[in-house]
């Protein structure tokens, strides 16, 4: 094994002075560029960093990054997977895939000297096993329906897989030719069956016409709708998919053992070995009594992998059990719970099972945050998960005996990904500073030190603004958390146009350990705009009582939160001119500038961007639908929620609207739907105010996250040019 490390070094070495060489001019430009302010163009060198997995024996890490790259004439996105040695100071990150189809989902083989992971190539993912002694990555699955999620079994003879299977295509197989046993809901009659023998003709008997309409449905033209979930995020999903799990032997190309394909219609999802090999745990529901998008419940499974019949192991009716990790020593078995009686509010928490007393106990209940992303020490004595909480997604490291949390990194970072073995603690961490980097710390989260260079070098030859965080109560006694960024431009005496920015969710959590704003704000400023963000009532990341709060009030609470996080930045900073401010959001953000504009009137521009502006008809044309019967208590046909949608609807005042409004929106968004932007759009053209509508071809809700790249920086330059319209900046 040593002389294996000392191969790998050398040959990381040769890599990265190659790529050192290699970079020269661009770290000339780099030099060049000191002092600058964040550019549009910025938005395409940030590298995002994912999936971290630390090797078994300790001394390494692989994990995925995510880069813009060139493609034709425009832009895309690129996974690949990097590796860097953790055991020792002075090693640098060393790309270890090229492929221009990426590489993501890295699992370490036991033997350290392998790893498997994912590949998609013409829109079917399947498993790749690569050599670290060098050579091309060896394609291991060729499963029809695509291959994901590896993991080998803890002496590396075995592989363990995920497929996902439509409806249609589990119906073709024979086994399943009669439909799930739980109702399809097509009203009045069953559908035919799918080896029917009867000859279609729309000419022909009822019968006749029957064939020939199924025909046409499973041929999907047109559509047929019978489920209640059947939007997807930006195209109509008339039915169902399914993950089953495959197991196979350790050579290329083996054939894979069908692990729950045979339980048909169910979902699973987390599939995790157990310590013997024979077994593995996961999650799902079998339940057969109604159709799986009327259930929210999930339980723990177990199985044998020869003789695959799921047992149901852990789970409580109206509760999510999910996530199963068993413990190194083979004793326990960790999962996460959520309580499905309030959805919007409750927090998610965890249970630790002992297989051999059969007892659960939970813990993490007194940290009042959604934990997540959990991992075991390698000593089976204690969790480490990450939450959101007060601007930040801080580490917490729980004692699986006692459930005593103790958070061990700060709530101004955020640890996105992370793993750890053998003393090391690797994780990728976001600041205001850099949004993406690599970091390994102790056990206990001490001693940091950067080990990655993904955006750091080019960040820092930026100018950046600071987020300064600060509080106020407001009159419900509720503490609201804000964050004031100056203009680059910043000079003593002046004063500066400022933006509000709104989030969305409602229970999405902004700050400084969060990535998804860092270039936005940033560019903002450079464009000479202060910016002044919050968390108001609703927010994620302060606890169930704060996230229910505005529990059927998304409009005046919220509202006056924002605003009261305005008013006390500028009786804090005098820069703040009071006469040139703006204010945009995106998602819920949109839904609230739309009614803070028709409520006050102090804004000289706004920005709304892919918005839900009439909530009656939201429950109808998004995907999101369930937002109103889990934070309205009901169904617009009852007349009290009629009553509080109608007043909490910013198209109910869409009259009262003076302050000149972009709306923006993609045409294929089926999360929040394009017609809500539509309708506010039209009724203010109608009443003849300043409005414009910038609508995005073949975007959906991930527009200013992941979408097409020209998209993203023409969505941004929109909100800029619009907002100087009207301030003393044009």
């Amino acid at each position: 094994m040593k002389l294996y490390a000392t191969n790998l070094f050398l040959r990381c070495m040769l890599v990265v002075l190659l790529s050192a060489v290699l970079s020269l001019p661009v770290t000339g430009i780099a030099a060049a560029d000191s002092d600058q302010r964040v550019r549009t163009t910025d938005l395409t060198r940030i590298q995002q960093l994912t999936q971290v997995s630390v090797s078994p024996d300790g001394t390494h890490a692989l994990y995925v990054v995510r880069s813009v790259v060139p493609q034709d004439d425009s832009y895309g996105y690129v996974n690949q997977i990097w590796m860097v040695r953790i055991d020792e100071e002075g090693h640098q990150p060393v790309q270890l895939t090229r492929h221009p189809a990426g590489a993501s989902q890295p699992a370490w083989h036991p033997d350290n000297e392998r790893i498997a992971f994912t590949r998609t190539i013409d829109g079917t993912s399947q498993i790749y096993v690569m050599s670290l002694r060098g050579g091309e990555a060896v394609p291991y699955t060729q499963a029809e329906q695509g291959a994901a999620n590896p993991v080998w079994s803890s002496d590396g003879s075995m592989l363990l897989f995920s497929s996902t299977y439509s409806h249609s295509e589990l119906l073709a197989k024979d086994a399943f030719r009669q439909g799930p046993a739980w109702p399809v809901e097509k009203p009045g009659i069953d559908p035919l069956p799918r080896n029917h023998t009867i000859t279609p003709d729309p000419d022909g008997s009822l019968e006749e016409i029957r064939a020939w309409l199924d025909q046409n449905e499973r041929e999907n033209s047109p559509a047929v709708l019978n489920r209640l979930d059947f939007q997807g995020e930006r195209r109509l999903s008339p039915e169902r998919s399914y993950t089953h799990w495959f197991v196979m032997d350790d050579r290329p190309r083996a054939e894979p053992r069908a692990l729950t394909l045979h339980t048909g219609f169910h979902s699973f999802s987390g599939a995790a070995w157990m310590w013997d090999d024979q077994n593995i745990v996961l999650s799902g529901n079998m339940q057969t009594a109604q159709h799986p998008d009327r259930v929210r419940d999930s339980y723990i499974y177990t199985l044998n992998i020869h003789e695959p019949e799921p047992a149901r192991m852990l789970g409580t009716p109206s509760f999510s059990y999910s996530n199963p990790l068993p413990s190194a020593d083979g004793r326990l078995i960790a999962f996460r719970v959520f309580d499905n009686s309030e959805r919007g509010y409750n927090q998610a928490y965890m249970g630790v099972h002992d297989l051999r007393s059969n007892t659960t106990r939970y813990i993490g209940m007194d940290v009042d945050r959604n934990l997540g992303n959990m991992t075991w020490s390698r000593d089976s004595n204690n969790l480490y998960a990450t939450a959101p909480k007060n601007g930040g997604f801080p580490l917490f490291r729980i004692n699986a005996r006692t459930g005593e949390a103790q958070r061990i990194t700060d709530t101004e970072t955020g640890v996105r990904a992370f793993d750890l073995n053998r003393g090391v603690l690797v994780y990728v961490l976001t600041s205001w500073e850099n949004p993406f980097e690599l970091y390994t710390a102790t056990l206990n989260a001490e001693n940091p030190r950067r080990i990655s260079d993904h955006n750091h070098s080019w960040i820092a030859g930026r100018q950046l603004s600071e987020p300064v965080k600060h509080t106020f109560t407001n009159s419900e006694g509720l503490e609201i958390e804000y964050w004031v960024m100056k203009p680059a431009n910043y000079e003593p005496g002046q004063r500066f146009p400022t933006l509000l920015q709104i989030h969305g969710g409602p229970s999405a959590m902004w700050g400084t350990g969060e990535a998804s704003m860092w270039h936005e704000f940033q560019l903002f400023t450079a464009h000479g705009f202060g910016i002044v963000f919050s968390n108001p009532r609703g927010s994620g990341g302060y606890g169930y009582d704060f996230q229910r709060a505005n529990h059927r009030d998304w409009g005046i609470g919220p509202m006056n939160d924002v605003l009261g996080s305005l008013d006390a930045a500028a009786r804090q900073y005098s820069w703040i001119d009071t006469d040139q401010l703006v204010i945009t959001g995106g998602s819920y953000g949109g839904y609230l500038v739309a009614y803070v504009i028709a409520k006050d009137h102090r804004f000289v521009a706004a920005a709304a961007q892919r918005g839900v502006y009439e909530l009656s008809t939201f429950f109808g044309e998004g995907n999101a639908w369930r937002l109103v019967p889990d934070r309205f208590g009901g169904f617009p046909w009852e007349s009290d929620v009629q009553r509080v949608l109608r007043h909490d609807s910013p198209f109910t005042h869409v009259h009262q609207i003076r302050t000149p409004l972009l709306i923006l929106h993609g045409d294929v968004d089926l999360r929040t739907g394009v017609s809500q932007s539509e309708m506010m759009y039209k009724a203010l053209k109608v009443l003849e105010r300043d409005v414009e509508f910038i609508r995005y071809p073949g975007a959906d809700h991930e527009l200013s996250r992941s979408g097409n790249v020209h998209h993203r920086k023409d969505r941004l330059l929109r909100m800029i040019e619009f907002f100087k319209r009207y301030t003393a900046e044009n």
